[in-house]
């Protein structure tokens, strides 16, 4: 799950993490083949690829499997990797809007998956351009609090093209214009401060707070999306209430 409520959700992803781990992996090293052939297998000169290495060291992803990756992608292995990027808007549980975005080998299979998911728990495909509007593609950098302070953050980013450092009980969550991703980014490393994870993802325009039970009906549909292989990223604007997180980690 990505987006705005990314950090609200935290415990809710870890519940579920273990059971999930081989499927992750394959969706991470899917985003490191596809930076490989997109860049080249030169981390150092490939932001994109760099990125998605950092992603799946942060999760464990061992070594072997992710340099496996690079060079299969980058066509150093003779083998030849297709996928295709498409996003698919959708509607969860009340109105509740979703951006899916896939990367797949197979559009009708990515399709069925998607249509089956939201179907079987109280969501719905939306036509094409009624979700995306409320969304706009940004970049956005995870930084863990521990040993860092929001003034060191601001201090290393705002500069560099930050629009927004928003602090959260894990740590920071640092919005950017899309381009200047990389910019900021090395900014951060510059300034001897380590990152989480660095994307671009669709981030709404308009957040709708939600009550508990219809948080956890979201959740629900949510985990279903991304139980499909070709599922990468799901996005959406709900927001939780500080009263709502605290029912909601009750439950864990």
């Amino acid at each position: 799950m990505s987006g705005h409520s990314k950090w609200a959700t935290t415990k809710h992803k870890k519940a579920i993490i273990d059971s999930r781990r081989a499927k992750s992996f394959a969706k991470l090293i899917k985003n490191i083949e596809v930076a490989a052939k997109i860049g080249g297998a030169d981390l150092s000169g490939n932001p994109t690829l760099q990125d998605a290495v950092q992603k799946a060291k942060k999760t464990s992803v061992p070594n072997d499997n992710i340099d496996r990756a690079i060079k299969r992608g980058a066509g150093l292995t003779g083998e030849s990797v297709e996928y295709s990027t498409i996003i698919y808007e959708g509607y969860g549980p009340n109105g509740v809007a979703l951006m899916i975005e896939c990367l797949t080998d197979n559009k009708n299979r990515a399709a069925a998956e998607v249509r089956t998911a939201l179907s079987r728990n109280g969501g719905n495909l939306a036509d094409p351009g009624s979700v995306a509007y409320n969304f706009t593609r940004k970049g956005v950098i995870v930084v863990s609090s521990e040993g860092t302070t929001e003034d060191d953050v601001m201090l290393a980013v705002l500069e560099a093209g930050a629009e927004e450092v928003e602090p959260h009980a894990q740590g920071f969550e640092i919005v950017t214009e899309a381009s200047d991703l990389v910019s900021v980014r090395s900014a951060l490393q510059d300034a001897g401060i380590d990152y989480e994870s660095a994307d671009v993802e669709f981030v709404p325009n308009l957040k709708v707070e939600v009550d508990a039970d219809t948080a956890r009906k979201v959740f629900r549909l949510i985990d279903a999306l991304e139980d499909s292989d070709d599922v990468q990223n799901v996005f959406s604007n709900f927001d939780l209430s500080p009263e709502v997180q605290v029912e909601l980690e009750a439950d864990e």
